[in-house]
């Protein structure tokens, strides 16, 4: 059961950092460090938005319009903590 709970871990770990790479690049896409126009970078957007809009979708529904804000990656990126904490507080249960 250990073995379940650490590939979970794994996993969660490397959403994390899919979500800290999708909030990186889009900063830098709209302080225009990096272009659009470039194939390679525009594939790579194309598939973490592909990857990550369904997810957000569901959590900007419960979220309040906050204009040009979108809070919805800092409350995955909260999700995932908090269910890190759950998971790491709770191993022993599962042993």
């Amino acid at each position: 059961m250990l073995s379940l709970i650490q590939i979970i871990l794994l996993v969660l770990s490397v959403a994390q950092w899919i979500i800290i790479i999708h909030i990186i690049m889009s900063w830098l896409i709209n302080f225009q460090v990096i272009s659009l126009g470039s194939p390679l970078v525009a594939s790579i957007w194309d598939g973490l938005n592909r990857l990550l809009e369904p997810a957000y979708q569901r959590i900007r529904q419960f979220l309040p319009d906050l204009g040009g804000i979108d809070l919805a990656p800092l409350v995955a990126l909260i999700a995932i903590y908090a269910l890190r904490i759950v998971l790491i507080n709770n191993a022993a249960i599962f042993i």
